[in-house]
């Protein structure tokens, strides 16, 4: 099987790569389109493929996968922490202005993100398709907000921060399938003496040194398909309002004092350690670096006169906290006695400055963790309080490190709670994701170990990076890089199940249907076709999987579903059943089973598209579906379902522009574009030192793919 060819070597694709022209036109489609199932070296190609949609067109729904009324994503687990019942009522609390979906493909329409951006145009669709899409998706009329940290902005993102990024852009990419409108919020935390002493490094005041480093975390962010709703920057005025007013409120309800405090600071985690949590008496655990003595007269936040209601809390709502071992730490700290703590600082004169004070400035994960409110505020809004309140409040999850759980599942919670928010306008959930590590150490700047996210997507594209680190990495326990498994994680799902599955059933339609479905799926698959049956538990559980932000569980279940797709095509043996007589039960059978297996790659595909958001725009050209085709699906999970690969679709060849091309032209391409063994073999990943069959060396990685056979049976003689 090819390493990652979505339609062997058969069109050329418009190409923006300068000197394309000088070269006689872009590569072919194995050379240029290997990100599809399999790791690319050629960083270029992607920037002429078309950019793949924003999932939903216009933020609409999972449908693609399941029954409607299956129960797909119930309210349960952490993420619905008051009952089934209480987070529905929950979910459809009023949004503001915000609109919500009635129904997949019916006349609700989504509201613009909360930065005034209008959503991408929804392509349009055939009356007909439309009405089949109209279903209610199984979290429509919700309403998700999912936040990251706020990253510090002392140097460029690395993977550790592109990490959780990731995985809250595929979770809001989720919710919006499933029918749900989201806030996904990401951001930047610029004050502080961190950020100070980076700037001065640099030779730059802080703002420059902010502005600078915000924008390597956008570019960064739109390099990995990250599409968030609003990136918060807590240097901007509404935030610096919203911080004020919120202090002057919980000053005025008598919960903050003046007050001298002596102790061990560490820079890095910008707080006071306690001696306990350090190493050899004076060491930073997370940053290895000696905290400093100091003692300063500041202004302190009550932490102490919350301590019976934050215990009560926890034990009213057992889910707030995930997964269950940083929950068990949180009741650790908060059993153990709270103590207040400083909120701001009379050292450190880049922040904002204290409304009552202004010789200090604010603490800065005091003025930080309001950047989750002030960031919902919209272009045009007040920088009020309240109206951020309005816009799509409480969060449905922070995701953040586990090294940050203290501030957001103990003094955040304590802090609304002193601003006057009762109990049920808290964020739902806090989500304690484990560190990403390198030689056994937690990456990070501070500690220079980190691994530069940006030399991945230029080589893999941000596809295969995406997976790997939410399908190879269990997101809430600690994962340690590989280059290799890399390699092997994205090359064997990827390449070796998915891809192969679309190539043998594709080879066969070539040869023995002249390249295009012989039948539609629906014809193919009737609903107690052991497939249907396989995609519908299958996607069920990547649903639930989804909504729990197990990321490794969906994709292993969609994968588990092409594995057992393959398997079908192994049983029915297809490549000789197509050599009976046509019109033989025996020929229909070869043919229903290539149709079964397009779907469940269509499936899959689509099923995958939060983790791998340009995988199924390249699956839906793979298989002769159009643009209009694929928003459809995007607007329904319930879509795959259905058994949507429609007759007389020509499979294997596109227009370049998601668009379906005769046979003819495509293996005229395919000849013009001089693709060779050679060709291929450029288009997939090689083991650290091996040569290239055109004497290249490529990228130092692994690659775990063998071609497909010429008559569809996968690579092992089957």
């Amino acid at each position: 099987m090819q390493s990652a060819v979505v339609a062997s070597r058969l069109v050329r694709l418009p190409c923006a790569h300068p000197g394309a022209a000088a070269r006689g036109g872009c590569p072919s489609l194995s050379q240029a389109m290997t990100a599809f199932v399999g790791l690319s070296p050629a960083s270029w190609t992607r920037r002429g493929a078309a950019r793949a949609p924003r999932l939903s067109g216009a933020r609409s729904a999972w449908v693609a996968a399941v029954r409607p009324g299956s129960g797909l994503c119930s309210p349960s687990g952490w993420a619905g922490r008051r009952g089934a019942a209480a987070a529905a009522a929950a979910a459809v609390r009023p949004l503001g202005s915000r609109a919500v979906p009635t129904g997949c493909g019916g006349d609700g329409a989504p509201a613009p993100p909360p930065n005034g951006d209008p959503p991408a145009a929804t392509t349009a669709v055939t009356g007909a398709a439309a009405a089949a899409a109209a279903v209610t998706p199984p979290h429509a009329g919700e309403h998700k907000t999912l936040t990251t940290p706020l990253y510090y902005v002392n140097a460029p993102p690395h993977m550790g921060s592109a990490y959780p990024t990731m995985a809250v852009d595929a979770l809001a990419r989720f919710y919006r399938l499933a029918g749900a409108t989201t806030t996904f919020l990401t951001g930047v935390d610029e004050h502080g003496e961190k950020i100070a002493a980076a700037a001065e490094a640099a030779g730059r005041d802080p703002q420059a040194h902010c502005d600078a480093v915000s924008s390597s975390f956008r570019e960064l962010w739109a390099a990995l398909a990250i599409e968030p709703d609003v990136f918060v920057r807590t240097t901007g005025e509404s935030h610096r309002a919203v911080v004020a007013q919120f202090m002057e409120r919980v000053w005025a309800a008598g919960h903050i004092y003046k007050s001298a405090y002596e102790g061990l600071y560490c820079t890095g985690c910008e707080e006071y350690k306690d001696p306990k949590d350090l190493t050899d008496g004076t060491v930073c655990p997370t940053h290895q670096t000696v905290c400093a003595e100091r003692s300063e007269e500041n202004y302190f936040f009550r932490l102490t006169a919350f301590q019976e209601r934050l215990e009560a809390f926890h034990a009213a709502n057992p889910h707030f906290v995930a997964p269950a071992e940083r929950r068990n730490e949180v009741l650790g700290w908060v059993k153990a006695g709270l103590r207040d703590f400083s909120v701001s600082r009379a050292s450190n004169p880049w922040g904002i400055p204290v409304p009552r004070d202004d010789s200090q400035t604010v603490y800065v994960w005091f003025d930080a963790l309001l950047g989750y409110l002030s960031g919902l505020l919209r272009d045009g809004d007040a920088h009020d309080l309240d109206v951020a309140l309005s816009r799509g409040w409480p969060p449905a999850v922070h995701v953040i490190g586990k090294d940050i759980l203290r501030f957001h599942a103990v003094y955040w919670p304590a802090m609304l709670m002193a601003a006057g928010l009762p109990d049920s306008a808290l964020p739902n959930a806090v989500y304690g994701h484990g560190f990403l590590t390198k030689d056994g150490l937690k990456m990070g700047k501070s500690l220079g170990n980190t691994i530069e996210p940006a030399d991945l997507v230029s080589a893999y594209g941000p596809d295969a990076v995406r997976y790997y680190f939410l399908r190879g990495v269990d997101f809430g326990r600690d994962g340690d890089f590989s280059a290799a498994r890399f390699v092997e994680v994205v090359n064997a799902d990827l390449a070796n199940v998915l891809g192969n599955l679309l190539n043998r059933s594709t080879a066969l339609l070539r040869k023995y249907a002249g390249g295009v479905t012989p039948l539609a799926a629906a014809d193919a698959l009737p609903a107690d076709h052991p497939v249907v049956v396989t995609a519908a538990a299958a996607t069920t559980r990547a649903a639930a999987a989804y909504a729990e932000l197990d990321f490794m569980g969906a994709a292993g279940a969609l994968l588990g579903l092409a594995t057992a797709a393959n398997g079908h095509v192994d049983a029915v043996a297809p490549w000789a059943a197509l050599k009976e007589e046509p019109g033989s039960d025996r020929h229909a059978d070869g043919l229903a089973a290539c149709v079964a297996a397009l779907e469940v790659v269509r499936i899959v595909g689509l099923g995958l598209s939060p983790i791998t958001p340009g995988l199924a725009t390249r699956i839906y050209a793979a298989l002769g579906r159009d643009a209009a085709a694929l928003a459809v699906a995007h607007r329904c999970w319930e879509d795959a379902d259905r058994r949507a690969v429609p007759a007389a679709a020509a499979v294997g060849a596109t227009d370049g522009n998601g668009g379906s091309r005769p046979a003819a032209a495509a293996a005229a391409d395919s000849a013009a574009s001089g693709a060779t063994p050679a060709a291929t073999d450029r288009g997939r990943c090689r083991r650290p030192g091996e040569r290239g069959a055109d004497g290249g060396g490529g990228p130092a990685v692994a690659a775990a793919a063998a071609p497909a056979a010429a008559d569809g049976r996968s690579a092992g003689g089957q």
